[in-house]
């Protein structure tokens, strides 16, 4: 029988990067926010496209529809998020930012970016050659396709 050398296998390391990038980058909105992951992906989503239904946003994230839930009502609690009843259909809801969100969104962004730039200052040239393997696997594992 042939065994599966896991940490060789390219979907288990993938995996294992993406929660250590995902922990350690916690380090630079958690102590000042008070965030947890999935609020963070929440916010930064709004923060981008501003207005977005939290299935939307579970799709874009690629989060489970009850961790999606949870931060939405946890950036509620704080008043960072405000819901809007859909005019078409009343079980949908339309999440934006507040003022307090979008302050807090606009204290994060630099910082994530100097830990962007950090990341790839690491790589140094071969940095653009990780980006664009990045983007070919996006387009492979795109979801809807097989």
């Amino acid at each position: 029988m042939s065994k599966l050398a896991l940490e060789h296998f390219l979907p288990y390391r993938l995996n294992r990067l993406s929660t250590a990038v995902s922990l350690r980058f916690r380090r630079v909105y958690g102590p000042h926010h008070n965030l947890t992951i999935p609020e963070w992906r929440v916010l930064a989503t709004l923060g981008q496209f501003e207005t977005m239904s939290a299935k939307a946003i579970g799709a874009h994230s690629a989060m489970h529809k009850t961790k999606v839930s949870r931060a939405v009502r946890a950036l509620e609690e704080r008043r960072w998020l405000k819901r809007r009843e859909s005019v078409d259909d009343r079980r949908e809801e339309f999440l934006s930012l507040t003022a307090q969100g979008l302050e807090a969104y606009a204290d994060i962004v630099p910082r994530a970016l100097a830990f962007e730039a950090q990341i790839l200052a690491t790589l140094g040239p071969q940095a653009q050659a990780l980006l664009g393997a990045l983007d070919r696997l996006e387009e492979t594992f795109e979801p809807g396709r097989s």
